[in-house]
């Protein structure tokens, strides 16, 4: 990819990545606005709920109190007048009582008068009773009782002046006196004798006289009337509490009444307790403030905070007034206020802030990973163009060295020279060997990224493979003159992985370790025992390089910058190949460097008991 082409891409996803970025922001500045109109609304109209139950309330609350009153009093009215009809029909009583003695009088006035015009008129008047006069009737047994006059000679037993004549009989008392108890039947039977004839004869006479009768009824029924009318006279200062004529007009007219102050209208516990009970109905769980003033004064009559500092700030603050309809009174302010109001729609926007913030660093992460990429295809691009280039020079030369000696075996005089036709058989052969190692490495690779690269496990010496790689490097040691410094005294050096790709491994550290030496290599092996780990450590003083360069030397493909130049031949899968192997057997490696100074790699991995 050109470098324009990457900068314009690179621009134009930033462009859309600020784009995005400016969309969440003015989203996120929507969403808190209606979060806080809603707020708002949901707040205005629990205000508005709380009032209009707080009025009515009040209005109750008066009804109720006012009912009360007229309970209690119409009770102690009720009270009074059971007393006030029991003290009348005391007095009815007493008055009765009054009235029967004075007709008893009476009673007995009449029949006394009665009896003497009797006696009068009669002879021997004589009041009998019931059964008496039953027995003297016809019909009865009884005998009739005479008064007599009569002369009698004792000693001669002779009756002289025989007079059967009945005389009146007259008493210096009254006949009837109620005064002693005196039971009367309604009907009195006299006992008399006619005056002419003496015959005996019945008289009765009523024990009350019609007209006395009519008299006693008439006032009996004045008295009751008059009962009556005091006892109706006490009805009418109760109050009807049934029909409740007066009630709702007596609390309208305490309502408008003018001197009732603010504070004794509102109970503030019940209004605490409504606006509590009406927020959480409506969703907000937020601490609140509030107060209740005077709307034509600026005072405060009850102020309730859920902390020691209440800052009613305007932007936070909610005002409507208790009682929009007084005309007479002072209406009252009341005021809440929500000191955590931005606080608290934040966090109601947490999901949403939460979502945008996740999907801005999606972006960012996509934004991130694809320049990565671009950079690092660019960058495999340019590795492979060298795997390439150096493949090339690496096939290049034994192909040719081949074909030179494919050519000479054309000529005949080569072919008659025994030793000449048997060195460039044998220079084709190395040549091809060499081509054939260079195919089967990039092949390894191959099948070691597919994971199709299968390994033979055993228990391998390391000391003694160390050795034998050692031996079959000899020709290239030697010939750079390279000097070893061989330490292995690991106890425990036996392993268990496939013995070769673990020469393989050993033979690739100590091959850069020989190349990367300016002058005469010298080249350190050490094995040791870590815990349960075998440690293998292969050191140099050759070039070293830089810790950019140490980051980066285990990529696939990856080679040391040196420009253009080729003295040292390779195609950069070396230390990937190392370091796959290595992870095979789960086991570590590391590497430490310095320019000019030389290189260490130290390779762990856990060894056979």
């Amino acid at each position: 990819m050109k470098k324009r082409s990457f900068l314009l891409i690179t621009v134009l996803m930033t462009v859309a990545l600020l784009g995005v970025f400016v969309m969440q922001l003015y989203y996120i500045r929507e969403a808190y606005n209606l979060k806080s109109q809603l707020f708002d609304q949901q707040v205005n109209q629990t205000l508005t709920s709380v009032v209009n139950k707080v009025q009515r309330l009040n209005a109750a609350d008066r009804i109720t109190r006012k009912d009360f009153e007229n309970k209690v009093k119409r009770s102690q009215d009720l009270r009074q007048r059971e007393l006030d009809i029991k003290d009348l029909k005391q007095q009815f009583t007493e008055a009765s009582e009054i009235r029967q003695a004075e007709r008893e009088n009476e009673i007995e006035n009449y029949l006394n008068q009665q009896d003497s015009l009797i006696r009068k008129r009669f002879s021997a008047p004589k009041v009998i009773s019931e059964v008496e006069f039953v027995s003297l009737s016809p019909g009865g047994n009884a005998k009739l009782d005479l008064q007599m006059e009569a002369v009698i000679d004792i000693k001669n037993y002779a009756l002289r002046g025989l007079s059967l004549r009945s005389k009146p009989y007259t008493s210096n008392t009254k006949t009837f006196d109620f005064r002693n108890a005196q039971t009367l039947p309604d009907t009195i039977r006299y006992q008399v004798f006619e005056p002419s004839t003496g015959k005996p004869l019945f008289v009765t006479l009523p024990k009350i006289s019609d007209d006395l009768e009519k008299k006693f009824k008439r006032e009996d029924a004045i008295a009751k009337r008059q009962l009556a009318f005091k006892i109706a006279a006490l009805g009418k200062g109760t109050i009807p509490y049934k029909n409740g004529y007066n009630l709702l007009e007596d609390v309208a007219k305490e309502m408008t009444e003018k001197d009732i102050p603010l504070n004794k209208r509102i109970n503030f516990i019940s209004l605490d307790n409504r606006l509590k009970q009406e927020f959480l109905n409506h969703n907000i769980n937020q601490n609140y403030n509030f107060r209740v003033k005077l709307a034509q004064k600026d005072s405060v009559l009850y102020l309730q905070t859920s902390n020691s500092t209440a800052d009613f700030l305007p932007k936070n603050t909610y005002r409507t007034t208790l009682f929009g309809n007084d005309l007479f009174r002072d209406p009252g302010i009341l005021e809440v206020t929500f000191p955590n109001k931005n606080s608290e729609i934040i966090s109601n926007l947490s999901a949403t802030l939460a979502s945008s913030v996740g999907l801005l660093l999606v972006l960012v992460f996509i934004f991130s990973y694809t320049l990565y990429a671009i950079l690092r295809q660019k960058k495999i691009s340019e590795m492979k163009t060298d795997f390439i280039n150096n493949m090339t020079h690496e096939f290049k030369t034994p192909v040719a060295t081949i074909m030179i000696a494919s050519e000479a075996l054309k000529d005949p005089e080569v072919t008659e020279d025994k030793s000449r036709l048997k060195r460039l058989a044998s220079i084709i052969y190395d040549e091809n060997v060499r081509l054939g190692n260079h195919i089967e490495r990039v092949l390894s690779i191959a099948r070691l990224e597919k994971g199709e690269l299968k390994m033979e496990n055993t228990e391998v010496d390391i000391n003694d493979l160390i050795m034998i790689v050692l031996d079959s490097m000899s020709l290239q040691l030697q010939k750079k003159n390279a000097i070893l410094n061989i330490n292995t005294d690991a106890e425990h050096a036996t392993v268990f992985g496939d013995e070769l790709h673990l020469s393989n491994v050993l033979y690739n550290l100590i091959d850069n370790a020989n190349k990367y030496s300016k002058e005469v290599p010298d080249i350190s092996i050490n094995t040791r025992n870590v815990g349960k780990n075998l440690v293998i450590e292969i050191a140099d003083k050759g070039i070293g390089m830089n810790k950019e360069h140490t980051k980066r030397i285990f990529d696939q493909f990856y080679r040391v910058p040196t420009g253009n130049l080729h003295d040292v031949k390779g195609f950069g899968l070396g230390l990937n190949y190392v370091q796959d192997i290595v992870k095979k057997l789960d086991g570590t490696i590391k590497v430490s460097s310095e320019k000019d100074k030389g290189t260490t790699f130290e390779i762990m991995l856990p060894y056979l008991n």
